[in-house]
């Protein structure tokens, strides 16, 4: 089985990735005020606190980007709201050739967004499609795979859009946030959505970061009180982008050394080892024999979490895990008898790999 996973950053691209965050909190942020929770409510001329303003300003500074806006319901309502502003109802928008994540097929259904396909692993495919299909007037990315055997650049994806039609392009960053060396924006987006819970910060806070058009048309719409991030959920956005590069480098890291010593065969009872992005990078175990139900089982006694609760949160610090995906299981329904997919979250490979020994024993006895 081929997969081919985005690529990490290097732990040392990663430190670099999280002076960079800080070195931006510094240009607008006075010391004091990053000691204390923030402020809350609708200050007059910002209708939002000012904690939160200078947080987003430091976000957009993070990414090269013109703007930033918080907002509630974290990534899933960050492509609504970013799919909102860029589309109008009935209109067009090129999608890839896959199954589409099912909040974003919602949220377009409640938009009234019409998909056209198009399989981005082929660019001639981009190119005939948006020139056969004048109506199509904005576009969305899914940065991580969505099938199996998905290998397209982000990069060369947006170029090769933006220079067959002048449409906008809005790219769902979740699992990829520093994680990779550009988000979508930094590849010719105009807007980037993702979860700030992904990323360490607090639960349902959404992110978009882009061209101060789009974002002053949402910043405009969302004036009622209730709609504001709070300065504290404000720093807690901050303070989880600090941590995160190194941490999810040091978690890729472990993916790698995992795959290197099953693959060395550390454990007779697996066949293979291999990393994927379904939807977070994570390690597939695929055994000789049909153990994987009784493997998961096993696994939670031995202390794996059997399932995620932000999908690499703050909460999420045992290894996870769990079933494969449904994309991976529609492909080949056997999968789901003999392999299993594992997050190391902020465990070692030591740790994971005597779950996964342990975990067999149990089964075999």
């Amino acid at each position: 089985m081929n997969t081919y996973p985005l690529h990490s950053l290097s732990l040392e691209e990663a430190m670099k990735l999280q002076f960079k965050v800080v070195d931006c909190i510094t240009k607008e942020f006075e010391g004091h005020e990053i000691l204390t929770r923030g402020d809350l409510g609708v200050v007059m001329g910002l209708n939002k606190p000012v904690t939160t303003a200078k947080a987003e300003k430091v976000i957009a500074r993070i990414f090269d980007a013109e703007a930033c806006v918080l907002v509630r319901g974290a990534g899933s309502a960050a492509i609504r709201f970013g799919l909102h502003t860029m589309l109008k109802c009935g209109q067009k928008i090129l999608v890839h050739k896959a199954p589409i994540y099912n909040t974003t097929a919602t949220s377009m259904e409640m938009l009234g967004l019409v998909p056209v396909e198009a399989d981005y692993n082929d660019l001639d495919q981009i190119r005939e499609v948006l020139k056969r299909d004048p109506d199509i007037q904005g576009a969305l990315v899914q940065y991580t795979r969505q099938k199996m055997d998905d290998r397209y650049d982000m990069e060369e994806v947006v170029r090769t859009i933006k220079e067959t039609k002048d449409i906008p392009v809005l790219t769902d960053d979740n699992y990829a946030v520093m994680k990779v060396r550009k988000i979508g924006i930094q590849c010719g987006a105009d807007l980037s959505c993702f979860s700030s819970f992904k990323l360490l910060g607090p639960e349902g806070i959404g992110v978009i970061v882009g061209k101060k058009k789009y974002i002053d048309q949402l910043i405009s719409e969302s004036y009622s009180g209730g709609m504001q991030t709070q300065g504290h959920e404000a720093l807690d956005v901050l303070h989880g982008l600090v941590y995160a590069p190194v941490a999810l480098a040091v978690q890729a890291q472990v993916n790698e050394e995992c795959v290197r010593r099953l693959r060395a065969g550390e454990i007779p009872q697996v066949k293979d080892a291999f990393l994927a992005n379904a939807q977070s990078k994570v390690l597939l175990v695929e055994f000789h024999e049909n153990i994987a139900e009784a493997v998961l089982k096993e696994a939670e006694k031995l202390g794996a979490a059997p399932n995620p609760v932000g999908a690499e949160s703050k909460y999420e610090m045992v290894p996870m895990f769990y079933r494969v995906s449904g994309t991976f299981r529609k492909a080949d329904p056997t999968l789901e008898h003999r392999m299993i997919r594992i997050n190391p979250m902020r465990a070692g490979a030591d740790t994971i790999l005597d779950i996964i020994k342990r975990s067999v024993e149990r089964v075999r006895e």
